[in-house]
């Protein structure tokens, strides 16, 4: 008998994200002999560092096998709290730290405690693409703020400010941003603030989760720092892209003292609590050595100015430098094709993984992650791949010069 299943309605309006859809088609063709150089899954390429794995094993060697707090446990809430205080200056109490297995959760509960008919989210246009997909899920309109390539895919505040309506519940803040790197700027986020204050009914999500990836000197700005705006943001962070952590599924949020007991009712009743010996993992993480997050860090500036540069020498390319996170975002409109003929091209003819930037923006380029190869490695090796991608495209695009009046720019998904 066939089946007559009826599912809810709200299902339909649930996104996706492509980066694992490439994932899975580079995979199938790795199983089938070809050589691939995989830039689609938004994921550091190093290992966690080793101090981080033995506290973790040390927890189950010490019988920390049951539930924890729905909360998490108090050693690390307040290893968070004193973390935020080291890189922020900022006050955070223990009991407003809700732990969860990822960065998603936070941004899940808090979309979900904002959205329904009627209402409106804003969010990052270019973005990670879960924003307006658990949006629309909601039941709420989701609104675009545009991201401008030549303002180092900053937003303006004047423009954020002008999209707010009585409808707007809820603003998604993202610094340094996936998928574009782009680093707003401490003056735009003053602005903003100031401007927020005439808006007192607007939650504002702020993910922080590539914070303390940054170059050049930068300084991370969080929202966390502005004194008129502590009862209404709530932090995403978490352990996934700093500490190469991805699938140890540990994130957390700040929530403000009246939010706290939603988040916190919504934690139960989603999955309780977060695995025990992670959690231990987490207190290794922010109390322990930061040598290898450097390092880190350091590999990754490398291979941004190796990428960038070959990026802008290639037809029809155009590159911004980011900011932070490890994504470059190039501009390929010169290609002759859509983004996503082009990343469909570049996996199948080249062998090069990369998420077209229409996964993130209606309109946007092709992106690329310049954080992931195929295997861990000294990240002298990682440079060399991202060479080879980059000859691969460059010697694709010389074959189609009669066809295509420019070159390519791939582009990568992170799955916070």
């Amino acid at each position: 008998m066939k089946s007559s299943l009826v599912l809810a309605g709200r299902m339909a309006r649930l996104g996706t994200e492509s980066a694992f859809e490439v994932l899975a088609r580079a995979k199938a063709l790795e199983a089938q002999g070809r050589s691939i150089i995989n830039l689609g899954i938004g994921q550091p390429d190093f290992q966690t560092p080793p101090h981080i794995v033995e506290a973790a094993k040390k927890a189950l060697a010490d019988g920390h096998h049951g539930y924890t707090p729905a909360n998490g446990i108090l050693p690390l809430r307040e290893a968070v709290a004193a973390d935020l205080r080291r890189r922020h200056g900022v006050e955070v109490s223990p009991g407003s730290v809700l732990v969860v297995p990822g960065g998603k959760v936070t941004m899940f509960f808090a979309i979900m405690m904002f959205g329904e008919e009627g209402a409106e989210i804003l969010y990052p246009n270019p973005g990670f693409p879960i924003y307006e997909s658990v949006i629309r899920f909601s039941g709420a309109a989701p609104v675009p703020i545009d991201l401008h390539e030549d303002k180092g895919f900053s937003f303006s505040a004047e423009e954020v400010l002008a999209k707010i309506t009585p409808r707007t519940r809820l603003i998604i803040l993202n610094s340094p941003a996936n998928p574009t790197g782009g680093v707003v700027p401490k003056i735009e986020f003053d602005k903003l603030a100031a401007g927020l204050e005439r808006h007192p009914q607007v939650a504002i999500l702020s993910d922080e989760i590539y914070g303390e990836i940054l170059y050049d000197g930068a300084r991370h700005v969080s929202l966390l720092s502005y004194p008129g705006l502590r009862d209404r943001v709530i932090l995403l962070d978490g352990w996934s892209k700093t500490y190469a952590m991805t699938g140890w599924r540990l994130g957390y949020g700040v929530w403000p003292e009246a939010l706290f007991p939603h988040a916190e009712r919504l934690a139960i009743n989603c999955h309780s609590c977060v695995n025990a010996a992670a959690q231990f993992a987490g207190i290794a993480a922010l109390t322990g050595r930061r040598n290898e997050v450097e390092r880190m860090v350091e590999a990754f500036a490398e291979r941004r100015r190796i990428i960038v540069a070959a990026l802008n020498k290639l037809p029809g390319f155009r590159c911004a430098t980011p900011g932070g996170a490890f994504y470059v975002f190039p501009n390929v409109t010169g290609t002759g094709l859509s983004a996503k003929e082009l990343e469909t091209r570049l996996l199948e003819e080249t062998g090069v993984a990369t998420v077209a930037g229409t996964s993130f923006a209606t309109g946007a380029p092709s992106r690329r992650s310049r954080g992931l190869s195929r295997r861990p490695g000294p990240h002298d090796q990682h440079a060399q791949a991202d060479r080879q991608a980059h000859d691969r495209v460059a010697t694709h695009q010389r074959s189609r010069a009669l066809h295509v009046r420019g070159g390519f720019h791939p582009h990568r998904q992170s799955a916070e």
